[in-house]
C-alpha cells in the first residue's frame, strides 16, 4: 500500500500533471501539423514541380511478385523517400512553430521584468514613526 500511495504523490503533483497535459497537446498539434503539411503545403509545391505528389515519390528496389491467379504474392519493396520530405517539412513547421512562441514567451517576460516597480507610498503609521525618529535623533 506504501508504493500506491507514493505513486498517487508522484502523479498528482503539479510537473506530471503539466508534463501530460502537453504532450496530449502535442499529439494533436502533431495531427494538424501533418494536416498542414500533407494538405495544404505539400499540394501547391507539388503543382511547381509538375503535378507530383510527394507521397507517391519512390524508388523501386524489386518489383512486386504475381501468383498464378494475378494477385499479389509478395509486394514491391521501395524506399519512399516522398514521404520522408513530408516527415522533414513537418519537422520544420513544428520546429518554427515552437520558436515562434518561445520567443513570443520571452519577449513578454522580458516585458514584464522591464516593467517599472511603482514604489509603494508609506503608511501613515510609517510616516509618524519616521517623524519621531527624526525628533529623537534631532534632540541629541
Amino acid at each position: 500500500m506504501k508504493i500506491l500511495k507514493e505513486f498517487k504523490a508522484f502523479a498528482m503533483r503539479g510537473n506530471v500533471v503539466d508534463m501530460a497535459v502537453g504532450i496530449i497537446i502535442g499529439g494533436a498539434f502533431g495531427k494538424i501539423v501533418a494536416s498542414l503539411v500533407s494538405d495544404i503545403v505539400m499540394p501547391p509545391i507539388g503543382l511547381l514541380i509538375g503535378g507530383i505528389d510527394f507521397t507517391d515519390m519512390k524508388i523501386l528496389l524489386k518489383k512486386e511478385t504475381l501468383d498464378a491467379a494475378g494477385n499479389v504474392a509478395i509486394p514491391a519493396v521501395t524506399i519512399g523517400y516522398g514521404v520522408f520530405i513530408n516527415t522533414i517539412i513537418s519537422f520544420l513547421i513544428v520546429a518554427l512553430a515552437i520558436f515562434a512562441i518561445i520567443k513570443v514567451m520571452s519577449l513578454a517576460k522580458k516585458k514584464e521584468e522591464a516593467a517599472p516597480v511603482s514604489a509603494v507610498s508609506p503608511t501613515t503609521e510609517e510616516k509618524l514613526l519616521t517623524e519621531i525618529r527624526d525628533i529623537l535623533s534631532s534632540k541629541k
